[in-house]
């Protein structure tokens, strides 16, 4: 799909759109416009064409150009086509002090491309994004809808070949971690549940 080809919701998703909608006061409609920006861009394969924008706007009322602001201000709305598979590599503080630079090298080279770009099969598009708030357990890489925790180079190139295979990948923790609890194992309330 290009920047110019024409956008409207399928039928379910125009339903979706609706009861996003719907959630919503009368008059304050706008407020809608993050849900429908994410319903598009997953309609649209994973990017949000000037034409998927202004639909989400005539929907709501809202002005063209406010529903660019929004997103063009939040890095998970994709502005250009990206590949199958979106593997973001936070690289704040928190990241880059327990590795992050080694995983953004490990992915530059396995993928062969620098960051912003995508793969010429269309599998990986590789991106540096800011804190996505999971700092205990850094080194994180966000793919799709999920975020790999805990991420070492070697980890990366075996997440990444399992993507390029069309294999199944686990997300979460890539250690033995229980969510976020310490590295070490838990030091409090050992005894409950899991």
């Amino acid at each position: 799909m290009t920047d110019n080809a024409p956008f409207a919701f399928t039928h379910e998703n125009l339903e979706q759109a609706k009861r996003i909608i719907a959630r919503y006061p009368a008059g304050r409609q706008a407020s809608a416009v993050l849900p429908l920006l994410d319903l598009a861009q997953r309609q649209n394969g994973g990017w949000l064409s000037r034409a998927a924008m202004e639909h989400v706007g005539g929907l709501i009322d809202m002005a063209s150009i406010r529903v660019y602001e929004v997103a063009t201000f939040y890095t998970m709305y994709n502005l250009k086509p990206i590949g199958r598979h979106h593997v973001r590599v936070c690289t704040t503080t928190p990241c880059q002090l327990r590795g992050a630079i080694a995983v953004v090298d490990a992915c530059r080279t396995a993928l062969a491309i620098e960051l912003g770009e995508t793969t010429a099969d269309g599998s990986v598009t590789l991106a540096e994004v800011e804190c996505l708030g999971a700092c205990v357990n850094a080194p994180v890489v966000w793919i799709g809808d999920d975020y790999f925790e805990d991420v070492d180079p070697a980890r990366m190139n075996a997440i990444l070949a399992a993507l390029r295979k069309g294999e199944a990948v686990v997300p979460g923790p890539q250690i033995e971690r229980l969510n976020s609890a310490p590295d070490t194992g838990l030091t409090t309330l050992a005894n409950t549940v899991r």
